[in-house]
C-alpha cells in the first residue's frame, strides 16, 4: 500500500508551533554534537529545523525498558532522522506514528532456514528496526556512541522506511519525481556495487589465520579494510540502508570506493555531503 494513503503527517501550523516551542540553544548543541550535523551551511539547518518540527509533531517518542524521553533524545533523533529528508518530502515518512527508545540494544525475533530447509528461530541482538507500516526502534546508546566508523543507527532505520515507502525492501526507494535516476539503472548500480562487496568480502574471509572467529574483535582489522560494514552484504536494503549511514557520515569514504552508487545516492538524496567535509575524515579513510 501506498504509504501517503494512511495520512502525510502534522500540518503546517501544528509544525510551526512544535518548531515555535524548540530552545535554541539546545537545537544549536544537537548540532554541534555530530560532525556531519554541524557542516550544514545556515540555509541547510533552517531546513533541517523545520524538517526536525515537522517529525516531533507526527510522530510519538517513546521510552522503552524505563527510558525517559527529553528533549536532547527528542531533537538528537528528529535532526539524524532527517537529514536524510532535507531535500525530499516529507510525506515519505507517513503512514506511521511512533519511534521506540530503548536504553541500549535490544532483543528481536529471528528465523532462519538451514540448507535443508529447517527453519531456526533465534533471539538476536539489534540497535534498531524499522517495521513495514509500523514503529521504527532505536537503541539511544547506540544513537549516541556508535561503535564503528560511518555508523548511524538512526540514519540506517530511516534508510528502511524510505525503501519501505511505496513496496518491499529491496534498496530501491521510490524514485519518481527524480529526473536522470531511472529504476532500471539504479537496480544496476547497485547490484554491481553489492557484489564487490560480497567479493571484498569473500576475499578477506579467504584469508583469515585458521582459527579466528570472524565474529570476534579479532577479526576486526581484516574487516577494516572494507568501504562498508560487512551487513550491507545481507541483501539490496541493507546495502542501501548501511550505505545511506556513510553517505552522510563519512562521503568521501563512500564515494572513493563506489562513485558510480555514491553518484546514485547524490541524487536520489538531492545532497552531496561532500562538499560540507575538505577531505575523508583522518580516522574514518578508506584504503583499497
Amino acid at each position: 500500500m501506498f504509504r501517503w494513503l494512511t495520512g502525510s503527517g502534522a500540518s503546517r501550523s501544528a509544525t510551526a508551533r512544535m518548531q515555535a516551542k524548540i530552545p535554541a540553544e539546545l537545537w544549536e548543541a544537537t548540532l554541534h554534537a555530530a560532525p556531519y550535523l554541524a557542516a550544514l551551511d545556515e540555509q541547510e539547518r533552517a531546513q533541517l529545523l523545520q524538517r526536525a518540527a515537522w517529525l516531533l509533531a507526527s510522530k510519538t517518542i517513546n521510552g522503552a525498558q524505563g527510558l525517559a524521553i527529553d528533549n536532547q533524545i527528542r531533537l538528537t533523533l528528529a535532526a539524524q532522522a532527517c537529514l536524510p529528508i532535507l531535500h525530499l518530502p516529507v510525506e515519505l515518512y507517513a503512514g506511521w506514528d511512533e519511534i521506540i527508545v530503548y536504553p541500549s540494544g535490544f532483543l528481536i525475533p529471528r528465523q532462519d532456514a538451514d540448507a535443508i530447509g529447517v527453519v531456526h528461530e533465534y533471539m538476536e541482538e539489534a540497535a534498531g528496526q524499522a517495521w513495514d507500516g509500523g514503529p521504527v526502534l532505536l537503541s539511544w546508546d547506540d544513537t549516541v556512541a556508535p561503535d564503528s566508523p560511518g555508523f548511524n543507527v538512526v540514519i540506517h532505520e530511516f534508510a528502511h522506511k524510505l525503501d519501505l515507502y511505496a513496496g518491499d525492501a529491496d534498496g530501491t526507494p521510490w524514485l519518481e519525481g527524480h529526473a536522470g535516476l531511472a529504476p532500471r539503472r539504479w537496480r544496476q548500480i547497485l547490484a554491481e556495487a553489492l557484489e564487490a562487496l560480497r567479493c571484498q568480502l569473500d576475499e578477506i574471509e579467504a584469508a583469515l589465520p585458521p582459527g579466528l572467529d570472524p565474529e570476534s574483535p579479532d577479526a576486526d582489522p581484516w574487516y577494516a579494510a572494507l568501504p562498508l560494514d560487512p551487513y550491507a552484504a545481507t541483501d539490496e536494503a541493507e546495502f542501501f540502508a548501511v550505505s545511506s549511514e556513510v553517505f552522510f557520515v563519512d562521503p568521501w569514504r563512500l564515494a572513493q570506493a563506489m562513485p558510480a552508487w555514491y553518484e546514485q545516492l547524490s541524487r536520489y538524496y538531492r545532497q552531496d555531503p561532500r562538499h560540507r567535509f575538505t577531505s575523508p575524515l583522518p580516522s574514518q579513510r578508506f584504503q583499497p
